[in-house]
């Protein structure tokens, strides 16, 4: 069940979606689902859909509604230049800190909502660095976090999350594409390497074969074997946690 709606943040107002089992059944954990570059949109409220129907509420929020209305775009769009251009110019515009400081009302929309207790986060593409970064800035609300195809999740920036490490008290998830350019081997080792030190609680794993993309249903890439391994992992890991 999708309900639409607006959420006030620190810096103006962001449309966002919530949804709940479509069995009405109450569902008082949450999860922060954060968006892939190409923004809300069927595909992603299908998989969201599908989370809540494992028993969760759901919130998969506008990460960059500061530039107003864009796309529609979908998993195919960066092969246009003209949509690449634009979708990159809004991700460049919309920093680590700007999506940590949505998170706090992305937060007390869920705890509205009737979620209750710990809350997951999980994220895909760029949405895999903010579900991380979340949950080293809301370290006493967030006990779980995924990262699925998450790009520069440990890079040289000074904002890179692996630079987090030592704030996150939630098990942590990160799914690798085999082959992703926006998180080569040299990165995986590096926040392997950050969480290890950080002692947190993790596991990062290698889906050997498939392309950055590969669990979205309207990306050029998606795997449904693969995408079916994802959701196994996810689900555990939020069952698991988030009691």
């Amino acid at each position: 069940m999708k309900q639409d709606i607006e959420i006030n943040t620190a810096d103006g107002v962001a449309k966002a979606s919530l949804f709940r089992p479509d069995n009405d059944a109450s569902a008082e954990r949450g999860v922060i689902f954060y968006m892939d570059a190409m923004g809300p949109r069927a595909s992603l409220f299908g998989m969201a859909q599908r989370l809540a129907d494992s028993g969760y509420t759901v919130l998969l929020p506008d990460l960059f509604y500061r530039f107003g209305d864009y796309g529609p775009f979908n998993g195919t769009a960066f092969g246009d230049p003209t949509s690449r251009e634009v979708i990159m110019t809004m991700l460049r515009g919309t920093t680590q800190e700007m999506t940590k400081r949505d998170s706090a009302a992305f937060l007390d929309t869920l705890t509205t909502a009737g979620a209750k207790g710990p809350v997951g986060a999980v994220g895909y593409c760029m949405g895999g660095g903010r579900a991380l970064a979340a949950a080293a800035t809301y370290a006493d609300r967030i006990a779980a976090a995924a990262s699925f195809h998450g790009g520069n999740l440990a890079s040289d920036t000074e904002d890179s999350p692996h630079r987090l490490a030592a704030d996150i008290k939630a098990r942590v998830y990160v799914g690798v594409a085999g082959v992703d350019t926006s998180f080569p081997p040299e990165q995986s080792a590096r926040l392997a390497e950050a969480l290890r030190i950080g002692g947190v609680d993790h596991a990062i794993e290698n889906y050997v074969g498939m392309g950055h993309g590969w669990t979205v249903p309207d990306h050029g890439v998606y795997d449904e074997t693969g995408a079916e391994r994802h959701w196994k992992r996810l689900l555990n890991l939020f069952d698991e946690t988030l009691s």
